[in-house]
């Protein structure tokens, strides 16, 4: 009996259409962009800089924060750049005194209703617009307790800006655990994990890429937080090493920051292929066996 004849085909892959680039000038100075990309991306293009607290490249913009605001010449309102498409012929100002002023009002009410000590960046750029939050008054926001209900982070919601970072990264955009959400409406809004439990009691699996994109110190390991109400935490004495997560085979990208010999918590870059800067809690967490006991043991 014979075997047929197979014959090989080679198959191409599709071709996708270029994107088509959209020119539009910002600040006087003309910029051309690929479709789709927003106004944030094109003042970056340019390296102008466009402050942010709700907006990550990892992340889906929510669009909640109002810092990086741009005036769009014939818009009746300001538009948030870190959402808002470009469009062919559009005239930005990135800044303005209309933006400047409504940049200093949103930092004057953050500022006035939660703690922005441990926010990196948000001291340079209260003084850069001028912002005076005291003179809001001190609303109820900051007098909430730490809640220390776990051995690996803390939630610190007096540092919470509600820029919903933490809700994307534990939902749809990375883990998909939907352990917290935004709960209440208004001045009562808040995160929450399903019916105010403790973490332990939630869906939480302890990946911590919440702590990773927070961007006030809200949601901070534990062994960072201590040091920090000790005065020991000393940025300028860390060092940053890179290395492979032994775990498993994924290969995730594990960067160290060491303080005075000691780990003090890990990372994952933002730009990397494998994490897109997300772990697991053994790649989080998993690192405090080599202190050899000098911090409380990982669950």
């Amino acid at each position: 009996m014979t075997m047929p004849h197979l014959k090989l085909v080679q198959l191409s892959r599709p071709t996708r259409e270029p994107k088509r680039m959209i020119e539009l000038t910002i600040d006087g100075r003309a910029v051309s962009v690929p479709e789709g990309s927003t106004i944030l991306n094109a003042c970056q293009a340019l390296g102008i800089e466009v402050p942010t607290l709700c907006w990550l490249e990892t992340l889906t913009p929510v669009n909640v924060c109002r810092v990086c605001v741009v005036e769009v010449e014939g818009a009746r309102v300001l538009a948030p750049s870190c959402s808002r498409e470009v469009e062919a012929g559009m005239k930005v100002k990135s800044r303005s005194e209309r933006v400047d002023l409504t940049r200093k009002l949103v930092l004057e009410m953050l500022a006035s209703s939660v703690d922005l000590s441990t926010s990196p960046g948000m001291a340079e750029m209260l003084a850069e617009y001028g912002a005076a939050p005291e003179r809001f008054g001190e609303c109820e926001t900051v007098a909430q307790p730490v809640k220390v209900d776990n051995d690996l982070y803390v939630r610190d919601y007096a540092k919470c800006v509600l820029c919903y970072k933490c809700v994307e990264a534990c939902g749809e955009d990375h883990q998909n655990t939907f352990a917290i959400a935004v709960a209440g409406r208004g001045f009562h809004a808040h995160i929450s994990t399903e019916f105010a439990v403790d973490l332990p009691e939630s869906a939480c699996v302890y990946c911590g890429n919440c702590i990773a994109v927070c961007p006030t110190g809200a949601l901070m390991s534990k062994r960072e937080w201590e040091l920090r109400e000790a005065g020991q935490w000393d940025e300028s004495k860390q060092t940053q090493t890179d290395t492979v997560c032994p775990f498993c085979g994924v290969g995730c990208t594990l960067t160290l920051h060491v303080q005075e010999g000691e780990i003090v918590k890990a990372t994952s870059p933002l730009d990397n292929d494998i994490t897109v800067g997300n772990l697991c809690v053994k790649g989080r967490f998993g690192w405090r066996h080599v202190q050899n006991g000098r911090t409380p043991s990982a669950s």
